[in-house]
């Protein structure tokens, strides 16, 4: 009987730690869960923060340029995060190009499709037609703004309408383009782009990574690549590289804690392109 008990004790005592070991996993498999889960919203946080670039991007050339609101992009924005471990947590987004039908008309010139050419002819035609003037006038803010504002300053004004009693070339000058139009977005709508992809890209790591559990030790990470599929006619954007933004834990919890400012928080983000 003794016997029997002993082996009954010796058998509860092995099953303990193989219970305990059992729950241990189980915890770890539900801690994994949640870890995946938490880094899949800020996958999503992440692409709606490159659309985000994208609409202020479109809108900026709208109010400067007068171009239609539609933008092509050659994809939606795709992100993948991983949690790496002595690092910390690593994301891959990938950021569309795009192109504006002002930017795909201003190419075309550019590869000498004549189109800046067939303006100036068209305009030597109607000149002297008040009708014809007006609908080419009409015609030109569609497809090049920013050609009919350089033409406007540049077009002499006649002689006769400068003497002519009354008219208003005789009363007032030709009144100076608007500062608005040199807006730099028009120099380089690509460099334009991607800062306000990689500001939106910062403000979204400070604003909804504090459940990721970044160690002081450890880096959060994301790695923005230029999509390589673009529209055929889209400039090719020879300066679409990747785009390194990294912040340290330390750094990330000074901020949640409220420890430092978002500015200084913003000044220790690290950029690198590569």
């Amino acid at each position: 009987m003794t016997k029997v008990f002993s082996l009954m004790v010796c058998g509860c005592l092995a099953a303990v730690p193989a219970a305990a070991q059992s729950t241990t996993a189980a915890r770890r498999d539900d801690d994994s869960g949640q870890q995946r889960y938490q880094i899949a919203v800020l996958e999503r946080v992440l692409e709606g923060a490159v659309e985000h670039g994208v609409t202020v991007t479109r809108d900026r050339l709208q109010a400067v340029a007068q171009v239609p609101t539609e933008m092509l992009v050659s994809d939606n924005s795709h992100a993948r995060g991983f949690r790496l471990e002595g690092y910390g947590v690593f994301f891959d987004v990938s950021v569309p190009s795009f192109v504006t039908p002002f930017w795909t008309l201003q190419t075309l010139d550019q590869n000498d499709l004549g189109l800046d050419s067939a303006m100036k002819e068209l305009q030597q035609i109607v000149r002297g037609n008040a009708n014809a003037e007006q609908a080419l006038k009409r015609v030109e803010l569609q497809v090049n703004p920013m050609g009919l504002t350089r033409a406007a300053s540049n077009r002499p004004v006649a002689a006769d309408a400068r003497n002519a009693v009354g008219s208003a070339a005789s009363v007032v000058n030709p009144p100076e383009p608007q500062a608005a139009a040199f807006d730099p977005i028009l120099k380089d709508p690509a460099e334009a782009y991607r800062g306000e992809v990689i500001d939106a890209l910062k403000d979204a790591m400070l604003e909804h990574s504090s459940s990721l559990g970044i160690g002081p030790n450890e880096w959060l990470t994301i790695a923005a690549r230029g999509n390589d599929d673009r529209p055929r006619l889209a400039p090719a954007d020879t300066s679409s590289r990747t785009r390194i933004i990294r912040l340290r834990g330390s750094d990330l919890a000074a901020y949640l804690a409220r420890q430092i400012t978002k500015e200084e928080a913003m000044d220790r983000i690290e950029l690198k392109v590569y």
